[in-house]
């Protein structure tokens, strides 16, 4: 830990004490184009003495993208949430966790997302209103920076062989030392014929063949199949790449489907890694109790928010199941995910959503800094960042 962490653990006590009055008073969507496929959804809340805190709420409706239409559905879910905990303390998370978890729960992806949000925000509301780093809360800061894979998926065109294999010298060219793609996106429909099937598993793997070929042997590469396939055509597919030497094979079912996640893994010699889109510590604890997966990859914006990753990480923590946060996102969704990770005994790599967009990094101020393929942890109140209005007004969905 920091000695400016330290600073601040000693110091909160009285920032404690001059809390009484500060109250949550409301909550703005922000949503930010980046490309045609993606849009973040930036989450903030208000205080009635002007201090601001940020979530990010983007990713919860697949591989539709969101629309206009879709980011007023999930504004109209984040206001439902917001009215659990306006004209209360910020400090308050653990109630307005308990107060909206059932809701989040049943009420699928979008709503944990804007549950997931919010909490977000109240935490690096808190640490600012304290004066503390957000991690500082969870017990300090184990590391200075972080590993980052790079996802080098959306950024890829065209998605054959030679435009992922562009993509992949570029990021390693930056510094990254692991790449992940989804070489498999645009599977088939249900009922095509066995040769359309056969010939995008054979494009997939042409695309696997290519990264490594362009990144050499020493860096990481994984894949992420999205669920795609089913239990054979899954242990087919693995054979198929070992000559890749694949940090993790991800998803090849959806990671509900435990049995079949363990069949899998039982059958095949590459580790596998998921879970992406699960919700809570019980959503999570069947994949590490029965060790079907190597690696968990809770999203701090879908699987409850940063308290929520914390008891998940120390649950695969007792299964000797790392973490590996996933994190396709927008900066907000990272600068949340990297005060989790500093202090997370059990953490392997964290996600970055790579080439989008050149101005990403500078919708944060300070600026997001990616170097060499790690990211410094901030010893700045809350998340250490503040949203940059301007660069998010001129790329507002619209």
């Amino acid at each position: 830990m920091s000695e400016t962490s330290r600073r601040a653990i000693l110091a909160a006590p009285l920032a404690f004490a001059a809390m009484p009055k500060l109250r949550v008073s409301g909550m703005e969507m922000i949503p930010v184009r980046a490309t045609r496929r993606t849009v973040w959804l930036m989450v903030r809340l208000r205080t009635d003495s002007g201090l601001t805190g940020l979530g990010e709420a983007s990713d919860a409706f697949g591989f539709a993208g969101t629309s206009v239409e879709n980011a007023r559905r999930m504004e109209s879910e984040l206001r439902r949430f917001y009215q659990m905990l306006e004209k209360r303390s910020p400090i308050e998370v653990e109630r307005f966790r308990q107060h909206g978890e059932a809701s989040a729960r049943s009420g699928g992806l979008v709503s944990a997302t804007a549950y997931s949000a919010i909490e977000q925000a109240l935490w690096d509301l808190t640490g600012k209103a304290l004066n503390v780093p957000v991690h500082a809360m969870f017990g300090g800061a184990v590391r200075t920076e972080l590993p980052m894979y790079a996802n080098i998926n959306r950024a890829t065109s065209p998605r054959s062989p030679t435009g992922f294999a562009a993509s992949a010298k570029r990021a390693v060219a930056e510094g990254y030392r692991a790449i992940k793609a989804a070489p498999w996106d645009g599977f088939p429909p249900a009922g095509s014929s066995q040769g359309k099937i056969r010939a995008h598993v054979d494009q997939g793997i042409a695309c696997t063949r290519a990264i490594r070929e362009a990144v050499g042997p020493d860096i990481k590469v994984m894949v992420d199949c999205h669920s795609f396939f089913t239990v054979p055509m899954a242990v087919d597919l693995a054979g198929q790449l070992e000559p890749y030497n694949l940090t993790w094979y991800e998803e090849p079912v959806a990671p509900k489907l435990t049995a079949e996640t363990l069949e899998i893994r039982k059958a095949i010699r590459q580790e596998m890694a998921g879970g992406e889109m699960l919700f809570g510590v019980d959503g999570f604890t069947p994949l590490c109790r029965d060790r079907a997966v190597h690696v968990i990859m809770p999203d701090v914006k879908h699987c409850g928010g940063l308290l929520e990753m914390t008891r998940i990480a120390a649950m695969a923590g007792a299964h000797n199941v790392s973490v590996a946060p996933h994190n396709p996102a927008g900066p907000v969704s990272t600068a949340a995910s990297v005060q989790v990770c500093a202090g997370m005994k059990n953490f392997n790599i964290l996600e970055v959503q790579w080439g989008e967009v050149p101005w990403r990094g500078e919708l944060l101020d300070p600026p997001e800094r990616i170097v060499n393929g790690t990211i410094r942890v901030p010893d700045a109140p809350g998340f250490g960042v503040k949203l940059n209005d301007e660069v998010a007004a001129r790329y507002k969905l619209s």
